[in-house]
């Protein structure tokens, strides 16, 4: 069954004195029964030492911990029934695919007929009936990732941990990867926490997504809230690949209109002062007629979409645009901004300002 896990005020102070670093600066985070949360942020932001508190491998300096109502910090991670995914697979070297599936369940003296009708239940769910007899050597790196999520799913626990599970795996197997993820949350229903620093992991595996930085929960909500709204430049500009362009200016409640080096733009406006515009590429456009310009400097052909990005007055700005467009690098190009997407923040706090 599902398990909700409530995390309050958490912090992680290592070393003592002068020496004292705090990795994790009180995390206040609930998840409900069933959810897949991400915890994505850059390397060193906390995200793993967080996974680690919530796994038992770790105690936190100070807060609060539980898991299915129950408070968990002091109780070992082997009784609090829950089961990790790392990046390294941690398959036993000399056992098959079948044993190192069933080794927790053998451990807890599950009876053998019970035993192997899990380990073939579970083989079928991740497609690996094939693979049973075989050792981890004469597996893909797929494949043995899939064996260490047999062994964790195997014990039907009641909180999934993943750490960077699919950093040692190509890009086209991290897709596959990412789908079948996905895949066995909907169908096992277990409430799932995933870190990953990869935002795209993040857009597209989370119910929904904590960003963190230095310790720091910057916003938690789902992916249409985390790329749409953002709370602050940080999480605009971590989230999203081609990154936010930023404008810097200076708003006109009054006159409604954007001033900023290179033009001027008529827009709805609540909010005089430094603000910077945030917008993605995808919402920018190429304009010839608009008095906003800049060089192209360089041109990504990706396939289904062709990134432009132009250098301004104002900066660096990417513009997402259909293939096949007959633009060049040295190029002379006009931009506009759609103005029905586009967020505002305060220059000085970096924080979103409303709409």
């Amino acid at each position: 069954m599902a398990a909700s896990l409530h995390i309050s005020g958490i912090r992680k102070v290592f070393g003592k004195g002068a020496k004292a670093v705090e990795v994790l600066k009180k995390i206040d985070i609930d998840v409900a029964p069933g959810e897949f949360l991400i915890l994505v942020g850059p390397s060193g932001c906390g995200k793993s030492t967080l996974l680690n508190i919530i796994a038992g491998l770790e105690e936190p300096s100070e807060g609060e911990l539980r898991i299915a109502g129950k408070n968990v910090l002091g109780v070992a991670p082997a009784q609090r029934d829950i089961a990790m995914v790392f990046q390294s697979y941690a398959l036993y070297p000399t056992m098959t695919v079948a044993n190192n599936i069933g080794f927790a369940l053998e451990m807890r003296k599950i009876p053998k007929a019970v035993r192997e009708q899990r380990i073939r239940e579970v083989a079928a769910l991740l497609q690996i009936e094939h693979l049973l007899d075989r050792r981890p050597s004469q597996l893909s790196g797929g494949q043995r990732q899939r064996v260490a999520m047999g062994r964790a799913l195997a014990r039907d626990p009641q909180l999934f941990l993943f750490d960077e599970p699919l950093s040692n795996l190509d890009a086209k197997l991290r897709v596959e990867m990412r789908a079948e993820i996905k895949k066995l949350h909907q169908i096992s229903g277990i409430t799932s926490v995933y870190v990953t620093h990869d935002q795209i992991e993040a857009m597209t595996l989370g119910t929904r997504i904590a960003v963190m930085k230095g310790g720091v929960l910057q916003q938690i909500g789902s992916p249409d809230d985390i790329y749409l709204r953002p709370a602050n430049t940080y999480v605009a500009g971590f989230i999203g690949s081609p990154t936010m362009n930023f404008v810097h200016g200076q708003a006109d409640a009054g006159a409604q209109h954007f001033k900023f080096e290179g033009g001027v733009i008529a827009m709805p406006l609540k909010h005089s002062g430094a603000v910077t515009l945030g917008q993605r590429p995808e919402h920018m456009l190429l304009d010839d007629k608009s008095t906003w310009r800049g060089e192209v400097t360089l041109v990504e052909p990706t396939g289904a979409d062709t990134f432009v990005v132009v250098k301004t007055q104002s900066g660096l700005v990417t513009v997402r645009t259909p293939p096949g467009l007959s633009v060049r690098t040295g190029d002379q190009v006009g931009l506009a901004m759609s103005l029905d997407h586009h967020n505002w923040f305060d220059t000085q706090s970096s924080s979103r300002l409303n709409a």
